[in-house]
């Protein structure tokens, strides 16, 4: 069954496709251009069908390209996957989660205890760098929950959370709000401002008020759970996604100013590879992410 499988031509296809570049796909296998161009050509005589597009500008998966892919590549993560497993140093029961600051430290951790009533066996790592983790190309990140935007080609979506951003206060500062007509205002000053989906203009004019002036105090903080802070201990109002500020309501510290006015914002994307869902401690984890978040 297996002898007539082209399998290295099936590997340079993969490194290909997840680059969408021969030359990239070369560097990575260490061979020439001319071998992986040899190769796919060999698999697509083998087929019977074109996998790429070729382009002035490089190449770009057919619809049929596009389907290998997505089966190829989540087979050799499962490869991967159960070979680490067989290591001793390598917990079978753990993955690992890459997501932003804030949605881990103000959503995901303080849940997560839940979890693990549920699962004592099993371990995750959350992972919360600054950088972007390309999942196709880091075998060692399972799932990733991205904020906005629509997500990259050849992962699977596994549901998400929508959000709405509101205005919110520490109770006393609320209480003390008629006799202020020009409060301190707090937001989040993102680097992308593309990924930040309304403005303070924006909930001030759907409430009506004229806190919008040449005196306003307006203070910007680079992660949300510090402008959350910030309103928590009374600074000011913070304009904040239902998500990240859901904890700090429950636990009084934060409440709505006009729970009846709130801006439409993005979507948290729970994103894997095609394939890495199989894994039993992925499946456990996103089954608990999804009843979480169908929760709220």
């Amino acid at each position: 069954m297996f002898a007539d499988l082209p399998l290295t031509a099936l590997r340079s296809f993969e490194s290909a496709a997840r680059r969408l570049s021969f030359k990239a796909a070369a560097e990575e296998l260490h061979v020439t251009p001319t071998a992986i161009s040899h190769q796919v050509r060999q698999l697509e005589t083998w087929l019977g069908a074109p996998l790429f597009e070729r382009r002035a500008r490089g190449v770009a998966l057919t619809g049929e390209g596009r389907r290998l892919f997505d089966a190829v590549h989540g087979a050799l993560l499962d490869i991967v996957h159960r070979v680490d497993s067989l290591r001793p140093q390598r917990s079978v029961g753990s993955l690992t989660v890459t997501t932003t600051a804030s949605f881990a430290a103000l959503w995901l951790i303080p849940r997560i205890g839940r979890f693990y009533q549920q699962h004592p066996e099993l371990s995750v790592r959350i992972d919360t760098g600054a950088q972007v983790v390309d999942l196709n190309l880091d075998a060692g990140v399972d799932v990733a929950i991205r904020y906005g935007g629509t997500p990259p080609p050849g992962l699977v979506r596994h549901g998400g959370l929508r959000e709405r951003f509101g205005v919110y206060g520490a109770p006393d500062r609320i209480e003390r709000l008629a006799a202020d007509p020009a409060p301190t205002l707090i937001g989040v000053a993102w680097g992308d401002s593309t990924l930040y989906p309304c403005s303070w203009a924006a909930w001030c004019e759907r409430a009506g008020v004229a806190w919008l002036g040449p005196d306003t105090v307006v203070r910007d903080y680079d992660e949300e759970h510090y402008a959350l802070h910030a309103a928590g201990a009374g600074q000011g109002l913070v304009l904040a996604s239902s998500i990240v500020v859901a904890g700090s309501v429950a636990r009084g510290l934060l409440a709505p100013v006009r729970p009846d006015i709130t801006v439409p914002g993005e979507t948290y994307h729970v994103l894997t590879v095609p394939g890495r869902e199989r894994h039993p401690p992925v499946r456990a984890f996103l089954r608990w992410l999804d009843a979480e978040m169908r929760a709220l």
